[in-house]
């Protein structure tokens, strides 16, 4: 089996091509690398400027390496091996959004520390647990969630089960697997 990339030579693949330092960058996209990004490393400690950090279709299992990334408003993990919301902790008073769908996190333990979240994409995951929403509730800026194809879905389906508790166990959000939420179904 061939050795992964590392973050430092996919930011080093990334300025060639874009033609821009990495520490100016506002949006730095390393995704589907060929051979893929195994791990997160403190390459990534260089992306001050960067608001939107897209590491998606990859290898990763946790995150790491997020304390300089001050001005990171959204940050795209999605189709990796991540478990867990472990190593967000740096981010926690500014990340806006989380695409994090297509992993294997199965407990929403340590989402917690993402007080400024709003938007929160969790599809195809392995939560099978309603009381890990309750962590989510706790987010006070939390608006937006998808959660479609996580094995709770498929304990509350037909539609007309799933929607109404999820909205009721999150009431403040306003949109639910891409539609609207109407009052009404809580």
């Amino acid at each position: 089996m061939s050795k992964g990339t590392t973050i430092k030579e996919a930011l080093a693949k990334w300025e060639e091509k874009n033609e821009m330092k990495c520490p100016e960058a506002k949006v730095i996209k390393l995704c589907g690398l060929n051979p893929p990004i195994e791990k997160m490393d403190s390459s990534l400690s260089q992306l001050v400027a960067c608001e939107k950090l897209s590491l998606s279709s990859n290898v990763i299992e946790k995150i790491a390496f997020l304390t300089n990334l001050r001005h990171l408003k959204i940050l795209s993990v999605a189709r990796n091996n991540i478990k867990t919301f472990a190593g967000l902790e740096a981010v926690g008073d500014v990340l806006d959004e989380l695409w994090i769908s297509y992993n294997i996190i199965e407990k929403t333990k340590g989402i917690g520390v993402l007080k400024k979240l709003r938007v929160l994409y969790m599809s195809h995951n392995n939560m099978k647990d309603m009381s890990e929403l309750q962590r989510m509730n706790d987010l006070p800026c939390l608006r937006e969630v998808v959660l479609v194809g996580n094995p709770l879905e498929e304990q509350l389906t037909p539609d007309d089960k799933w929607r109404p508790a999820v909205s009721k166990a999150l009431p403040k959000i306003t949109k639910l697997d891409g539609l609207v939420v109407l009052r009404e179904e809580a």
